[in-house]
Parts: structure tokens; C-alpha cells; sequence
């Protein structure tokens, strides 16, 4: 049998592992990615992609390759609920930020766009990105055993064509192989919640919809008819290419198999669709259930679960392959820091520490916003044992003068209101506070929030919060300030006056082999803060500075100038590092 060793292996190619690979490969780490599957995704499954998720592929350099195939925001926002394409709405909401009252919120907070990608057009995507970068991946190749010890991982791969095995010998490993995880399982991690919590199918299909949809583009169109099967919603159609190309989901009763014939999920098409002479053809159905399940730990010994192998939970808040992709991309940099010997080992507990509490946070927000659609089936008058003709007589009801019309229709506003914690859940999206070893607290209080936390992003330079996205210029050339950060290395940001910082960044850079960017925004300075954002947000003065991760996290942040910026910067990056105390050589 073969032997390859190498020092990170990821099992698993989907959103987490693709990334994971990009990044490695960008760091220079030998990683070596195996998944059992031929290819990448071959059916749309997740779509929307957050703000969060586009600025780490911008720090990949991939952003406009996403969004040359992606579809814009500006054609994401109307969530329209009907009882057919064809038929009066019955509710609207703007979402994905894009509202009159959403935009500037949006816009404000990140140099980057949501926008709509289903996952095998993505997929490929990050595959060139990977490839680009020099990543080792490798497909049909299936995990069979995997075991650890205190000095490496061990696993055996099985080609699924050919029948030959390789083992692998790896300092670390990467689980990113999705909801059914081989990692998890055998290597005994534990998880808490519950699957099975309901049945769904999804119809992958044709047709032609540009009357219906040009005019309210949206993601989700949301069809509900009296008297339908089993869930409120005899069908949720999620666009996959405007205006043409959609996933029909729809609930069913586990208890029951459904009849998931073409004949079948056709006719369900059609009549959610309402009009016989659009054209329907059928691509491939599937099916799936929802799941409300977080891993306790995302580390044991030397393996990390990331992705689904973490946490699996329903698409409500479109956070799934958004926290997976986000997941890589708190780790990678911190296990090539430390196979560089830029940082001890137990920089690699933060990765649980941090991520562990944004994986059970996404799985009960995703939870959370499933029940919150229970109002708009009361607001509608629909009840699991009414009949059609009830339901009807209910819908007509909410149209009409009287007293109990006026009611339901209160009661439907608010219901329809609710769903902006599902649709336009900003602060959820971008607020991820990191508590760790790896963060230097200063000891402040995070700001308090004037609005909704979970609704609006609230910027801030605390330690551990993501570092606010300001508008900057540099000679003729707009940038971001998170541009400022990322690839790979410590930035440390500062103002008029910080001269000294920088100094000190060299300094200390050179003395412990980290690499650390420094930059000097402000009036006359290379980085010109020229709508004032920096100076709004930073919540530093001038001469004080802010030192972010590759991450683009704040791991320590001075209000001012130190009588010595050598060693307030020194122990801030041993500290974070994992070095306070025992400087590593590097190259160890």
C-alpha cells in the first residue's frame, strides 16, 4: 500500500473543503484533500451567499469570478407568498437587504454583496480557485479508516474506481465531509440536539417563470394553498437561474412516503405554478430532513470537523454553507501558523472556542426561524385538518371589511414582519464575537446595540469582533479597509501620529518571523479615510492602532500610544499567538 505524508489532510470537498484546500494551498501548506464523490455538486442544494462569505473570497482573489456566475442582489429581494405564481399575492417582504430602509445598512458594512450562487455552480468555482493556488485535490477517493495519535493522523483512502488503497500520515486533519461525517464517527465526536425533525423534497426543474418573476425578482417565491398535504406551503420555489431554472421544495409527513413520480412532482408544479401553458420539465428530485445538531467540541487531538461534519440544521437564514465556508477560514490560517512555527499548538484550541459557539448560535437561529413561520399560517387561516373549501373561505376572509377581516390582516403584517429575522438578519451574518486565546481583550465593554442585534450589524474594533469595513482611497485606487487585511498575515491599522506602531510592526514582525502589514489611514497618509468612516468606527484615537488577523478579526487593539510600542505589540501577538512565554523558532 502507498504512503503519503503530509501535514494537513481534509477529507471532504464540499464548500468547507474547497475552501479549506484554497487556503492552504495559498499558505504554502502541503494539504492533501480527498472526497468520495466524482466531482463537485451536482444539484443546486445551497444558494445564498452572505457578505461574510463574499469578503473571504475576496481575500481569495476570487470575488468576481463568483460573481460573474452568480445571480445579483439586486434581483434577490422580493419574497413573494401566494397561493400560485399566477394568482394575487397574498404578501410581500424585501429581503437580503435589499429594502429602501435595508440598502445603507448593507452597503455601510461591507465592501461586498450578497448574492444568489447555488452550490454546483459555486463548487466549481472554488475548485479553480484551489487548483490555481497549487492544492492537491483529489476526487473518487473515500475515506475508509481514520485514527489518531499524539504525533499524527492516519487514514486510509480507497480509490472507488480502481479499488486501490493509499494511507495517509498527517500532522492534522480536516473533517469536512458533510452531515454523515466518516470523521466524526470514528473518531467519537459527540453532538448535541436532534435530526429527523422533518422530512422534505426537493424537485429540481425548468420552466420558464419570466412572467410571473421578472417584474418582483426574488430568491423564494412561497406557495401556499388551502387544504395542501401536509406543511403550510404546497411548494417553495428558490430560483436557481433567473428566470428559467428552480428548486420546488416541499415538506412531507415522514410517516407517509410521498409520491415523488415526475407525473407527480410535475403536477405539483403546475398547480403552484397555475398556469397549464407554462412548460415544465423535470431535472432530478431528492429528498432531505431537518436536523437541529451541533458538535459539543470541534477539536479532538489532531483533527478539526468543519462544515456540515459540525453542525446541520435547516436552510432557514441561508446560513449553512455561509458558517461552513466561514469555519475554514478561521483554522487554515492558524494551523499554517503553527506548521510554520509561527505560534504553539494551543493556538489551535481557539478554533473550537470560537467557532463551536457561532456553530450552535446558527443552528438555533435557523431552528427559531422555522417556528417563526407558524404565524403566517394562522395570519392565512390555514389549519392541518381543515379542507380546501375551509382554507378558501379563510383566504377570502382576510380580504374582506369586517372586524375579524381587520384582525387577520394586523395579525398577517406582523407575521409577514417576523420573517425579517429569517431574511434580513444582518447582525447574525456579520456579528460573530470571538472569545479565545487567540483574542487580547482590552477589558472594555462590547458596545451596547441602539437596535435588534440580531437585525443590524453594529460595527466595532472590540477584541474579536470582525473589523469594520471602512471606505478608504489610495492614490486613485477605492479600497476597503478589510482590503488593508487578510492575505495570510496580521495587519495592524492606525492614524495620524501612529508612526511609532508601524515601527514597532517591522520591529517585532522581523524579531518573531510573523508577518504583519501596517498602515497609516488619514488625511496625508497613503490610506486616505476619505468619507471619515475609519475615524467613526475605529473607536481608537489617532495615535492608538488596531492590530486584526488574518482573519480579519481584531485580536488586540491600543487606545492610544504606549511609552513602549515594541512590547505592548510583542505581548500582544505572543499572547494571541500562543507564544507568551516560550517564544517558537520558527521553522519549528
Amino acid at each position: 500500500m502507498e504512503t503519503i505524508d503530509t501535514d494537513v489532510l481534509v477529507v471532504g470537498a464540499g464548500p468547507a473543503g474547497l475552501t479549506a484546500a484554497a487556503l492552504l494551498a495559498r499558505e504554502g501548506v502541503d494539504a492533501l484533500t480527498v472526497t468520495k464523490y466524482p466531482g463537485t455538486a451536482h444539484s443546486p442544494r445551497a444558494h445564498i451567499t452572505n457578505q461574510r462569505t463574499m469578503e473571504v473570497f475576496r481575500d481569495l482573489g476570487m470575488e468576481d469570478a463568483v460573481r460573474a456566475v452568480a445571480t445579483p442582489n439586486e434581483l434577490m429581494g422580493a419574497n413573494v407568498w401566494a397561493t400560485s405564481f399566477a394568482a394575487p399575492e397574498l404578501a410581500r417582504l424585501a429581503t437580503w437587504g435589499t429594502a429602501e430602509d435595508r440598502l445603507s445598512d448593507y452597503a455601510a458594512a461591507s465592501p461586498s454583496r450578497m448574492c444568489n450562487i447555488p452550490q454546483h455552480v459555486l463548487e466549481p468555482v472554488i475548485l479553480e480557485r484551489a487548483l490555481e493556488l497549487g492544492a492537491d485535490i483529489r476526487f473518487s477517493s473515500e475515506l475508509v479508516t481514520v485514527t489518531q495519535d499524539d504525533e499524527r493522523v492516519e487514514a486510509v483512502i480507497r480509490h472507488r474506481h480502481t479499488g486501490e488503497e493509499t494511507r495517509i500520515r498527517a500532522r492534522y486533519a480536516i473533517g469536512a465531509d458533510g452531515g454523515r461525517s466518516t470523521v466524526a464517527e470514528q473518531l467519537g465526536f459527540a453532538f448535541d440536539g436532534e435530526s429527523g425533525l422533518g422530512a422534505a423534497a426537493n424537485v429540481w426543474l425548468e420552466a420558464d417563470l419570466t412572467r410571473y418573476t421578472a417584474h418582483r425578482p426574488g430568491t423564494l417565491y412561497w406557495m401556499c394553498r388551502p387544504g395542501n398535504d401536509y406543511w403550510v406551503g404546497s411548494g417553495t420555489w428558490i430560483c436557481v437561474k433567473p428566470w428559467t431554472e428552480w428548486v420546488l421544495l416541499f415538506m412531507y409527513d415522514p410517516a407517509e412516503e410521498p409520491d415523488l413520480s415526475e407525473d407527480a412532482v410535475r403536477e405539483r408544479a403546475r398547480v403552484t405554478i397555475g398556469d397549464d401553458a407554462v412548460d415544465v420539465s423535470i431535472k432530478a428530485v431528492s429528498t432531505w430532513q431537518i436536523n437541529h445538531v451541533v458538535a459539543r467540541e470541534y477539536r479532538r487531538g489532531r483533527v478539526f470537523l468543519a462544515g456540515d461534519a459540525a453542525h446541520r440544521h435547516p436552510p432557514a437564514n441561508g446560513l449553512g454553507t455561509n458558517t461552513s465556508i466561514q469555519d475554514s477560514y478561521n483554522l487554515c490560517w492558524k494551523l499554517a501558523a503553527v506548521l510554520r512555527g509561527e505560534a504553539g499548538e494551543e493556538l489551535l484550541d481557539s478554533y473550537d472556542a470560537e467557532r463551536q459557539p457561532v456553530g450552535r448560535q446558527v443552528v438555533d437561529r435557523a431552528m427559531q426561524s422555522v417556528r417563526d413561520m407558524a404565524p403566517l399560517s394562522a395570519a392565512f387561516g390555514f389549519r392541518p385538518d381543515q379542507t380546501a373549501e375551509e382554507g378558501w373561505a379563510a383566504l377570502e376572509e382576510l380580504s374582506s371589511a369586517s372586524e375579524e377581516g381587520r384582525r387577520r390582516r394586523a395579525e398577517l403584517a406582523a407575521a409577514v414582519e417576523l420573517q425579517n429575522h429569517q431574511f434580513n438578519c444582518h447582525g447574525v451574518e456579520l456579528d460573530q464575537r470571538y472569545e479565545s486565546g487567540a483574542v487580547l481583550d482590552d477589558g472594555s465593554a462590547w458596545p451596547e446595540p441602539d437596535r435588534d442585534p440580531e437585525l443590524y450589524h453594529r460595527p466595532t474594533t472590540h477584541p474579536g469582533a470582525r473589523v469594520p469595513h471602512a471606505r478608504l482611497q489610495a492614490g486613485d485606487r477605492p479600497l476597503s479597509t478589510l482590503d488593508l487585511c487578510g492575505g495570510g498575515r496580521y495587519a495592524l491599522l492606525t492614524g495620524i501620529g501612529g508612526e511609532a506602531w508601524c515601527a514597532a510592526a517591522e520591529s517585532v514582525a522581523e524579531e518573531l518571523g510573523v508577518p504583519v502589514r501596517a498602515a497609516v489611514i488619514g488625511a496625508g497618509r497613503e490610506y486616505l479615510d476619505v468619507y471619515g468612516d475609519w475615524a467613526r468606527r475605529r473607536e481608537v484615537d489617532d495615535d492608538g492602532c488596531v492590530l486584526v488577523r488574518p482573519d480579519g478579526h481584531v485580536a488586540w487593539r491600543s487606545p492610544g500610544p504606549t511609552d513602549d510600542p515594541v512590547a505592548s505589540l510583542r505581548h500582544a501577538l505572543t499572547t494571541t499567538l500562543a507564544r507568551a512565554g516560550r517564544p517558537v523558532p520558527v521553522g519549528g
